[in-house]
């Protein structure tokens, strides 16, 4: 193992996240996965891991960032400042809402029938109306948390040393900068992952 200490510890919380849905949604080759909030830490994740499991990946994300989740292998690319997406036509087999900024109601029309909604970040008021979505639309809605398990965290392990996913990492503060780190992280415009180094 080569990694660094700030790629190990940048693997556990996104990526985990994004393995577990992924799984869950039974993600397989020739499907077609948008992943709204592709440059955050769920979301560039999600990404690679989608490709990995042979899906065609379509990302959205701001116009700055484009260029970073077209390198982690998206399809296609989508930004969410130049369109409204009430009016998209096209409609995906997983949608995975990894940032809890786009309504319900909304990004549920993205999905095909049949398909899956994935709410990653949602709390109380997007799981209830994903359950309501879930009972009026021909879709499954998954939404809460997961806990990470062993065979889990092996198979993330895996695919680092095969190259086949790795961590995005934006900015690494040390201890004393804790404070300034979740300032940034706060203001919502972070690129992956933002790392502690308390060594």
């Amino acid at each position: 193992m080569n990694w660094t200490f700030e790629e190990a510890a940048a693997i556990p919380f996104g990526t985990h996240t994004a393995l577990s849905f992924l799984k869950a949604a039974r993600v397989k080759s020739g499907d077609t996965v948008m992943i709204y909030g592709a440059s955050g830490a769920v979301g560039t994740a999600a990404v690679q891991i989608a490709k990995y499991m042979g899906a065609e990946v379509t990302a959205v994300c701001s116009t700055k960032n484009m260029g970073m989740v077209k390198s982690l292998g998206a399809d296609h690319v989508l930004d969410y400042t130049r369109g409204d997406f009430s009016g998209i036509k096209k409609r995906w087999d997983v949608v995975f809402e990894t940032v809890n900024k786009i309504p319900v109601g909304t990004v549920a029309r993205l999905v095909k029938k049949g398909g899956v909604l994935i709410l990653g970040a949602a709390i109380i008021k997007e799981a209830i109306q994903g359950l309501w979505v879930s009972m009026t639309r021909k879709c499954r809605v998954m939404a809460g948390t997961h806990t990470p398990t062993r065979a889990d965290m092996e198979t993330l392990g895996q695919l680092m040393e095969t190259g086949a996913i790795q961590p995005v990492i934006d900015r690494v503060y040390p201890l004393e900068q804790i404070v300034e780190a979740h300032r940034y992280v706060d203001a919502g415009h972070k690129k992956g992952n933002v790392v502690v180094n308390i060594g």
